[in-house]
């Protein structure tokens, strides 16, 4: 029997929720996990990682998995706690807050990527967990998961971009690219941008090192 399945029970017949998260690797905007839990019998044509659809597909598909979701949540860490706690540690705070909201208590979480959710981000909810590599490509709820976080972040950063108009938020979500760090050389970051990451403050040039010579030498 799999440690991840609870003594009597197969894993297909525990309350299991889907857990991804978007915005991970950018360089401004907040961190969002979604947490989804799945009927067994739904419709969602062309359900996948988000990454694999145009936004149009995206948008779509977030609105059924709406609709038809037993339950769904979010959560959100901004760039300051981003800044504060580790990229890894506020993708754990988001994806705890995701589950921790939702409306059906999960009995097994189902994470993408490599790592499961340390305790001290789920509340004290007790539950099975299993990291999934490429898991938005395997598991239907993780790729559920993965584009509400994404259409709600992307909607987020477009938002975000009419507040900061010099750093083109609405085209590329704070990802950089070269049009976002050519506008960080050029205006330096926002309140909304992670300190911590390369490329958006400038780099300090290291001090020559001055030769100590000794007398005579």
């Amino acid at each position: 029997m799999s440690e991840n399945m609870l003594p009597g029970m197969e894993t297909q017949s525990l309350i299991t929720a889907g857990i991804d998260e978007a915005g991970r690797g950018c360089l401004a905007g907040p961190v969002v996990a979604g947490a989804v839990i799945l009927p067994e019998e739904y419709d969602l044509p062309g359900l996948t990682d988000s990454k694999k659809l145009d936004e149009a597909a995206r948008d779509r598909l977030a609105v059924e998995i709406k609709e038809q979701a037993v339950c769904w949540a979010l959560g959100v860490c901004r760039a300051q706690v981003v800044d504060q706690i580790n990229i890894l540690q506020a993708t754990f705070r988001a994806m705890g807050r995701s589950v921790t909201h939702l409306k059906v208590q999960p009995q097994m979480l189902m994470v993408d990527g490599n790592k499961t959710v340390p305790v001290q981000y789920l509340d004290g909810l007790s539950c099975r967990q299993e990291a999934v590599v490429k898991g938005d490509l395997k598991i239907p709820a993780i790729s559920a998961a993965s584009i509400l976080a994404k259409t709600f972040r992307d909607k987020l950063m477009v938002q975000l971009a009419k507040r900061y108009p010099a750093y083109g938020f609405e085209i590329h979500k704070g990802y950089g690219t070269k049009v976002h760090l050519e506008a960080l050389k050029e205006h330096g970051p926002c309140a909304v941008h992670r300190m911590t990451f390369k490329g958006v403050l400038p780099e300090k040039k290291k001090p020559r090192q001055e030769r100590m010579c000794l007398p005579g030498i």
